[in-house]
C-alpha cells in the first residue's frame, strides 16, 4: 500500500475475503489503517466457496495430476470476484494484487480480473517493484509497516478446502517435510484406534455425517478435524505448474481427499462403465481448466451443465474407516445399478453356459481375427 501510495499517488481500499482461511481478519483490518489504507473490507464468503467451486469440484472429482485437490485454485476466481465488487462500488480505477512471477496465481486472479472488469488496471507490484525479499524487510522497516511472522519458515495459503505449505524446507523434492509444516494432520504412526464415518450424498454433494445434517461449511470443516486427527489427508508431489516449470507441492486436504474417495466409490456403484468412463474424461478436462486459470473459458460452463445431469443419480451412503488412511466398508445408493442376484455364485447360473460361451466368441472375435492374419507364418 504504502509502495502504491508513493508510486501512483494512489489512493488504496483494501479487501480481504474470508473463504475459511486461519486469520485474524480484525487485526489484518487495524495493519491495513496502519499502513495508510483508506477503507478496508473484509467479506465472508466461506459459504459462497463452499456451495460453488468447491461443490463442483467434488461432483467432478477434482484432483490435478491424480492428488491436488485445487484448494488455492478454487478460491481465487471467487476472490477476484469480490475485489471487482468493491472495486466497482468504490469507482476505482485500477485492482493491486501481490503474484509474482513464478506462481500460478497470477495467472488465476488476471484471467478472472480480465474477464470481470476489463476497463480496470492490474497493477502487481512485486513483477516491477525491483525488490527481493529482504528488500522488502527493508523497505517495510524504513517505512514503520508492519510485517507478522517475518522469520516464519514456511508460506501458507490456507481455505476451507486445502492448505498449502511452501517454503525452502519443502523445496528440495528428495527431503522430507518437517513434521511441524503440518497443522491439520497427525502422522499415521500417532493414531491409536479407527475412525469410522458414514457419509450422505444426494445429488453428488455430502448433506451428512454420520447421519447428522448440515451445510457444506459444517461438513467440510467437521471432516477437516476429524479426518486429519486420525492421520489421514496429507499430499506431497510434483507439480506441473501453469507457468513452465515443475514445483515440489506439499498440502493438507483431509476433507478434500475423503469426499472426494467417497463421491467416486458411490458414482462406481451408481453409473454404467461407459458412464464412469467417460466421465473421467469430463473431470479431467474440468479440472486442468481450473489448475490453469481458465475459469471463464466457456468450456468449464459447459463441462458443468454435464457433470450437474450426471450427479443426478450420485445419491447414497458410504461407510469409511480412517486410520492413517481411508478404506471404504461399505456403500448402498437407491439408484445402484449393482444386482447381488446376478452376482451371486450360490443361487444359480446366469447366463447359461451356452450364453456364455456364444458371449465370449463374439466379444473375442475382432482380436482373434487379428492375431490370426498377422501370425500366420
Amino acid at each position: 500500500m504504502h509502495w502504491l501510495r508513493e508510486r501512483f499517488n494512489a489512493e488504496v481500499i483494501t479487501v480481504t475475503v474470508d473463504v475459511g482461511q486461519d486469520d485474524d481478519f480484525r487485526d489484518i483490518e487495524e495493519r491495513a489503517y496502519r499502513a495508510g489504507a483508506t477503507k478496508h473490507y473484509t467479506i465472508d464468503a466461506k459459504r459462497d466457496f463452499a456451495e460453488g467451486p468447491v461443490a463442483m469440484a467434488i461432483m467432478a472429482n477434482a484432483l490435478y495430476e491424480d492428488r491436488y485437490p485445487l484448494g488455492t485454485a478454487l478460491a481465487r476466481p471467487l476472490i477476484a470476484e469480490k475485489v471487482v465488487e468493491v472495486a466497482k462500488k468504490e469507482g476505482c480505477d485500477a485492482v493491486a494484487h501481490g503474484s509474482t512471477s513464478k506462481g500460478n496465481d497470477q495467472v488465476r486472479f488476471n484471467e478472472a480480473l480480465m474477464a470481470l472488469a476489463p476497463d480496470l488496471m492490474i497493477i502487481e507490484p512485486a513483477k516491477i517493484w525491483g525488490m527481493n525479499r529482504a528488500e522488502e524487510v527493508e523497505y517495510a522497516r524504513k517505512y514503520g509497516i508492519p510485517i507478522p511472522n517475518i522469520h516464519g519458515r514456511f508460506s501458507i495459503d490456507d481455505n476451507l478446502w486445502s492448505r498449502s505449505i511452501e517454503g525452502r524446507e519443502t523445496d528440495d523434492p528428495g527431503v522430507e517435510v518437517p513434521e511441524d509444516a503440518f497443522k491439520w494432520t497427525v502422522p499415521p504412526e500417532k493414531v491409536s484406534e479407527p475412525l469410522i464415518l458414514e457419509v450422505e450424498f444426494r445429488e453428488g454433494l455430502p448433506v451428512a455425517v454420520n447421519g447428522e445434517r448440515m451445510g457444506m461449511v459444517g461438513i467440510i470443516s467437521l471432516l477437516n478435524k476429524v479426518v486429519g486427527a486420525h492421520g489421514f489427508g496429507r499430499v506431497d508431489h510434483i507439480e506441473n505448474r501453469v507457468i513452465g516449470f515443475k514445483s515440489r507441492e506439499v498440502y493438507e486436504a483431509p476433507a478434500a481427499l475423503t469426499l472426494i474417495e467417497v463421491h467416486r466409490d458411490l458414482e462406481k456403484l451408481v453409473y454404467t462403465p461407459l458412464e464412469y468412463r467417460f466421465k473421467k474424461i469430463v473431470d479431467q478436462a474440468w479440472t486442468d481448466l481450473v489448475y490453469g486459470g481458465l475459469w471463464h473459458e466457456p468450456l468449464r460452463e459447459e463441462l458443468e451443465g454435464l457433470i450437474k445431469a450426471m450427479n443426478k443419480w450420485v445419491s447414497g451412503v458410504v461407510k469409511v474407516k480412517v486410520f492413517g488412511g481411508l478404506t471404504i466398508l461399505g456403500r448402498e445408493s437407491p439408484y445402484a445399478s449393482y444386482s447381488k442376484d446376478l452376482v451371486d455364485y450360490v443361487s444359480g447360473w446366469y447366463p447359461s453356459e451356452e450364453e456364455a460361451r456364444g458371449f465370449i466368441k463374439m466379444h473375442v472375435l475382432h482380436s482373434l481375427t487379428a492375431y490370426r492374419v498377422r501370425h500366420r507364418a
